[in-house]
C-alpha cells in the first residue's frame, strides 16, 4: 500500500506509545483516524490533539480483550466512515509483577490479563474488521504488534512473550491465506524493541476482576534484557517507530523491525533450535 490519504484507519492501544505514534503518521498522511484504548482520559486528549492538528478523528472506548467492544468500534468506525483500511491492532499489557516472580507463582489472573488484551485482542480485531475489508474489495492492510519477546527466549518476560509468539503464529498464518486467495488485504507483524511508552505501567488500566490481592509495595523493576539492550541500543520515540512501520507497509514487508539488534537475538535462539542446543538468555555482546 502505497496511497494513504482519504483512507480510514483504526487504531487500538492508540492514545500512547506506540500506537498515538502511528495515530499522528496516519493523519499526516491524511487519512481518517480511528483510535481505541481502554484510558478514557488519554484517550479523549489524544482525540482532542488529533483534532487540533487538523485530523478528521474519532475516539471510540474500546477494551479489546471483548469481541462486543471490537464489534462496536468496527461498527462506529463503517457508520462514520463508511469503511476501514487500515488497522492496527496494537493494544498491549505487560506489568513488572510478572516479572519479579517464577512464572509458576504468577496468577492465573496475571495470564488471563496478558492473553486477554496482547493476544485475544488481536483475533477480535480480525474477526471484526476483515469481513468489512474483504467486502470492500480494495487494496487494505493490517499490521498486527508483536514484539521481539515473541521471538527470544527471555526469563523475566514468559507471559508476555508467550502472548506475543501467539501474535506472531496468526499474522504468518493469516498472511499465507490471504495470500493464497490473492485477497487484496495484506498483513505485517511488528516486532519492536524498544519504543518509549508506558507498557510497563498497564497495570492501571488492569480490569478489577483480574487484579491481583494486595501485595507490599516493592520497587519498580525491569527485564535485565531491557537495561541490557539499552546499553547497545536506544529506545526509539513513538514517531521513529511510526516512520519504520510505514516503510514498512510501502514496501509490504512482513516482518518488522525497529532494530536489526532483534535479528541478532533470533538469529541466535534459531542456531540453538537448528543445532539441538539447550535454550540460553540472549547476549548482547
Amino acid at each position: 500500500m502505497k496511497e494513504f490519504k482519504g483512507r480510514v484507519a483504526v487504531i487500538t492501544g492508540g492514545a500512547s506509545g506506540i500506537g498515538w505514534g502511528l495515530a499522528e503518521r496516519c493523519a499526516e498522511e491524511g487519512m481518517k483516524v480511528v483510535i481505541a484504548d481502554i484510558e478514557g482520559p488519554a484517550l479523549q486528549q489524544a482525540e482532542k490533539k488529533l483534532k487540533g492538528g487538523g485530523a478528521n478523528a474519532l475516539a471510540v472506548r474500546t477494551d479489546v480483550s471483548k469481541l462486543a467492544d471490537i464489534n462496536a468500534l468496527a461498527q462506529k468506525t463503517v457508520d462514520t466512515y463508511g469503511g476501514a483500511h487500515l488497522l492496527f491492532n496494537n493494544a498491549g499489557v505487560n506489568t513488572d509483577i510478572s516479572m519479579r516472580k517464577p512464572v509458576w507463582e504468577n496468577t492465573l489472573a496475571d495470564w488471563e490479563w496478558m492473553i486477554g488484551v496482547n493476544l485475544r485482542g488481536v483475533v477480535h480485531g480480525i474477526k471484526a474488521f476483515l469481513p468489512i475489508m474483504e467486502k470492500q474489495n480494495t487494496e487494505c492492510y493490517i499490521v498486527n504488534t508483536a514484539s521481539m519477546a515473541g521471538l527470544i527466549a527471555e526469563p523475566q518476560l514468559i507471559i508476555y512473550a508467550v502472548t506475543k509468539a501467539g501474535v506472531v503464529a496468526f499474522s504468518e498464518g493469516l498472511y499465507l491465506q490471504l495470500k493464497k486467495k490473492e485477497s487484496p488485504i495484506s498483513v505485517s507483524v511488528l516486532c519492536p524493541a524498544f519504543v518509549s511508552s508506558r507498557l510497563f505501567e498497564a497495570e492501571r488500566n488492569r480490569p478489577a476482576d483480574l487484579k491481583n490481592p494486595p501485595e507490599p509495595p516493592k520497587p519498580r523493576q525491569r527485564a535485565a534484557l531491557v537495561s541490557q539492550f539499552n546499553k547497545v541500543s536506544p529506545t526509539l520515540t513513538p514517531e521513529q517507530s511510526a516512520d519504520i512501520v510505514f516503510k514498512a507497509i510501502c514496501e509490504g514487508t512482513f516482518y518488522i523491525f525497529t532494530d536489526p539488534l532483534v535479528q541478532e537475538l533470533f538469529r541466535q535462539r534459531a542456531e540453538n533450535i537448528l543445532k539441538g542446543k539447550n535454550p540460553e538468555p540472549p547476549r548482547l555482546a
